[in-house]
């Protein structure tokens, strides 16, 4: 499987991910409300690397088969400050960046599987997957 990789730095990175992203939902036959979501996914993923972990990350993506269903995986790393508090992070409303708190909470409800390996001082990793 191809396997294709953006690091993310600023703005700009979270516009070639979100393009990337949708270029490879497209070519998986996605409909478009899926790759929307998932490109929307991204996006916010990706700008909370470049707000919260000042830049230093990047995402791959991928695409998976499973049984007879097929999807794209996408995994974001940084290597940021970490988060605290996981559960408290997925929760309606909870900011530590003076935000409305939906980043990860409406990422995780945009696509089929979301989950998080953080550890502070170190950095997170987010693996989201959407299914076709």
């Amino acid at each position: 499987m191809t396997q294709h990789r953006v690091a993310i730095g600023n703005e700009q990175d979270v516009v070639a991910a979100r393009q990337l992203v949708r270029s490879v939902a497209a070519d998986e036959q996605f409909s478009l409300l899926a790759r929307t979501r998932l490109a929307t996914a991204v996006s916010e993923l990706a700008r909370n690397i470049v707000r919260y972990a000042g830049g230093s990350g990047q995402m791959e993506v991928e695409c998976v088969r499973e049984g007879g269903r097929s999807g794209i995986r996408c995994v974001f790393t940084d290597r940021g400050p970490g988060i605290a508090d996981v559960d408290l992070a997925m929760q309606e409303g909870f900011s530590t960046g003076r935000s409305l708190g939906q980043g990860l909470p409406g990422a995780r409800r945009l696509v089929d599987q979301l989950s998080i390996e953080s550890e502070v001082g170190v950095g997170t990793q987010i693996t989201i997957v959407a299914w076709r």
